[in-house]
């Protein structure tokens, strides 16, 4: 069975404005099905979680069901799974917590081809402790973040790294593999921002080797909120602030507050919708976890075949640099315009019903380290529902704006 963009994109109801969308790496649009969970969560009893009134397990039930599915997505254990606000808030609370642990003179890695949320949180709680802060850099030139790079900056006295598993900037998808080896074998511990990631390839959390991973269901058709997935014996060794009366239990000694059960309830139905997208090999594969593993090989074919004419079309046109050129990387480009603003290009493609929008994205460093100062360029991402009309039209409207 091939992949059939018409069927996914039917199921999403925003994509009837007639938008070709290619601004899914700043949030998807939202299929029918995760709506729909959202309106079937607040239209049941709800109540604060427990097992006697209807409202009690129905709550109760949501949120089992939310964390068992972001394990199945992540390849995690359901225990490890902790409801956030957003990445950003997640990693905030984290490297607070974490940063209780360090002492002056202890040392952290973070990389400059990162999102801000991933270096920022490291910065600012190194320097609350007197921890030294060590920066590895990608190659501007590739885009090419190499494991030796971040390992170069890795001593006995690292106590945590910080790599993003994709760039939310120009794709680039490092060997967080190899660097897990590396920071383990120092004593340190790896957090991984994995927001554009798993938007886009099947994450294994043990296999990846990373401690903590971090992402954000909106980049994958859910609703706007963060997930963190860890070991829940690591989060057992973390005291975070919390009430008194507040349960000291994994993971919800890590959520504040009353969860927002209609949200989880999306999420799960967003796994769910991601898991229909696979094919069923001979002989079948029954469970979540095996048919989210075809569903993203189904994506990543069909989202690299439209990259790659994306890319065609774009070396016709003159003065446009593509900054997107790692070997391994997600359908994610960054364009630049000689004698031209990112900006205007991205007004005038809107014009004509495209959005590909301008900018750096938060990921700031890297755009600095890649020379485009604060500006960026403009940012051309692909979605499991963009198709071939879609890619046509970006085109066209490139080709008009340029002359």
């Amino acid at each position: 069975m091939s992949y059939d963009v018409s069927a996914v994109r039917a199921q999403f109801p925003a994509l009837r404005s007639g938008t070709a969308h290619f601004d899914g790496p700043g949030g998807t649009q939202t299929p029918a099905s995760v709506v729909a969970a959202i309106g079937e969560a607040m239209s049941r009893p709800l109540s604060n979680r427990g097992s006697t009134l209807p409202g009690e397990v129905n709550a109760d039930g949501i949120v089992r069901e939310f964390r068992q599915a972001m394990a199945d997505l992540l390849g995690a254990d359901p225990g490890g799974i902790v409801f956030g606000r957003s990445a950003t808030q997640l990693t905030y609370d984290f490297s607070r917590t974490l940063a209780r642990t360090w002492q002056p003179g202890d040392e952290v890695v973070v990389s400059r081809l990162d999102h801000d949320a991933n270096i920022r949180p490291w910065v600012q709680a190194a320097e609350r402790v007197g921890a030294v802060v060590r920066w590895a850099d990608f190659d501007p030139a590739t885009g090419e973040l190499p494991p030796e790079a971040v390992g170069a900056q890795i001593t006995g006295r690292t106590r945590l790294v910080a790599v993003t598993g994709a760039s939310n900037l120009i794709g680039t998808r490092p060997d967080i593999t190899a660097v897990a080896r590396l920071a383990h074998a120092a004593g340190a511990l790896l957090y991984v921002d994995g927001v554009h990631l798993t938007a886009h390839r099947a994450v294994d959390l043990e296999r990846l080797g990373a401690d903590f991973l971090v992402c954000s269901p909106y980049k994958f058709f859910g609703p706007h909120h963060g997930v963190l997935a860890a070991r829940p014996e690591l989060l057992g060794t973390l005291r975070p602030d919390k009430l008194a009366p507040s349960t000291d239990t994994v993971p919800e000694r890590f959520e504040l507050g009353t969860l927002p059960y209609e949200l989880m309830a999306g999420t799960r139905a967003a796994v769910d919708f991601i898991a229909e997208l696979g094919t069923v090999a001979a002989g079948g594969l029954a469970g979540r976890r095996e048919r989210l593993l075809s569903a993203y090989a189904a994506i990543a074919s069909h989202e690299t075949a439209l990259r790659e004419s994306i890319e065609k079309g774009v070396r016709d046109l003159r003065g446009v640099t593509v900054h997107s050129r790692a070997a391994e990387r997600t359908p994610t480009l960054l364009l630049t315009f000689e004698g031209r603003d990112a900006t205007d290009v991205y007004r005038a493609l809107a014009r004509s019903g495209v959005h590909a929008p301008a900018g750096s994205f938060y990921a700031l460093e890297a755009s600095r380290h890649l020379g485009l100062g604060e500006s960026g360029g403009l940012r051309v991402g692909l979605s499991a529902y963009n198709d071939a009309d879609d890619v046509e039209r970006l085109r066209t409207g490139l080709s008009d704006f340029l002359g």
